[in-house]
C-alpha cells in the first residue's frame, strides 16, 4: 500500500488531470485488449476455414475448397491486405507505447512517479468518513 499522505501537497487540478491521463491510459489499454480479442477471433476463424478447406476437397467440392485456399485465407483484414498481427503490432509500436511513455512521463512531473492519487485520496477520505461514523446529507 502506499504512502498515504502522498497527494497532500497536489493541488486539486494537479490531481483531477493526472487521473484523467490514468483513466485515458487505461481506456485505451481496454482497447488494445478488445484489438487482441479480434486478432485472436479472426486467427480461430481463419483455423476454422482451412479446416473447411481440408473438408470440401475431401468431399469433392474442389472448387470450394480452392477459392478457401487463393483467396480467403491469404486475405488481410484491411484494404491495405494486412493480416491482424501486423495491425496489433502497429497500435503497440505506433500508439500505444507513446501513450503510456507519456503517461509516465506526466506522472513523474505531477505526482513524483505515484500512481492513483486521486483513488488514494478517496479512499482516504471514505475511511476517515467511516472511522468518524459521518453520514452524507442527500
Amino acid at each position: 500500500m502506499g504512502d498515504h499522505t502522498e497527494s497532500s501537497e497536489l493541488t486539486h487540478e494537479e490531481r483531477e488531470a493526472i487521473h484523467e491521463v490514468e483513466v485515458g491510459v487505461e481506456w485505451l489499454l481496454r482497447a488494445y485488449g478488445h484489438l487482441l480479442a479480434f486478432h485472436h477471433a479472426v486467427g480461430h476463424g481463419m483455423d476454422h476455414l482451412d479446416e473447411a478447406q481440408g473438408r470440401l476437397w475431401a468431399a469433392g467440392h474442389e472448387t470450394l475448397a480452392d477459392r478457401i485456399r487463393d483467396d480467403i485465407l491469404p486475405r488481410g483484414v484491411t484494404a491495405d491486405d494486412r493480416w491482424t498481427y501486423s495491425v496489433v503490432e502497429e497500435f503497440q509500436a505506433s500508439f500505444l507505447t507513446p501513450v503510456t511513455d507519456f503517461e509516465d512521463e506526466a506522472r513523474a512531473a505531477v505526482t513524483g512517479g505515484r500512481q492513483h492519487v486521486a483513488e488514494r485520496a478517496q479512499e482516504r477520505a471514505w475511511r476517515k468518513r467511516a472511522e468518524n461514523g459521518e453520514r452524507i446529507e442527500e
